[in-house]
């Protein structure tokens, strides 16, 4: 059985490939498959977020435990990674209100900001896991 921080980076993971398969349908023209795939990338992080909040709520902070230079790293990283996590939020959900009015001028506008960053956070959602969960496990 996975713990639930596995799962968590799972999910993180599963949205930013189902994001990369998203964009790669777009750019081919696949309009209704790219639809599909982000629908899906968003039910994926949704998922996500409920299962994050349930898990810090249960077991608080988690200590990250390693030392020297990999430390400030950690910590720039984690930094980004929440900001961006908080933005991403209200940004994915007017973007997919724009696909969804079919106002698609405006959802590529936002769009070409919110799948990068979006991936960002996915991404760095499972680096933060591997470094605190698996590589620097107390």
């Amino acid at each position: 059985m996975i713990s639930q921080a596995a799962l968590n980076a799972i999910l993180n993971g599963t949205s930013a490939v189902l994001l990369v398969a998203g964009y790669s349908a777009i750019r081919a023209g696949k309009m209704e498959i790219h639809k599909r795939f982000m629908i899906a990338a968003f039910a994926v992080s949704t998922v996500f977020l409920a299962s994050y909040l349930i898990y810090h709520y249960r077991v608080g902070h988690v200590v990250f435990h390693g030392q020297g230079w990999i430390r400030p790293f950690y910590f720039v990283l984690l930094t980004s990674h929440t900001i961006l996590a908080i933005v991403i939020v209200p940004m994915v959900l007017v973007t997919l209100r724009r696909a969804w009015l079919e106002k698609f001028d405006k959802h590529r506008l936002i769009a070409r900001w919110t799948l990068p960053l979006w991936f960002y956070v996915s991404v760095t959602g499972v680096i933060v896991y591997l470094m605190v969960y698996q590589i620097y496990a107390p």
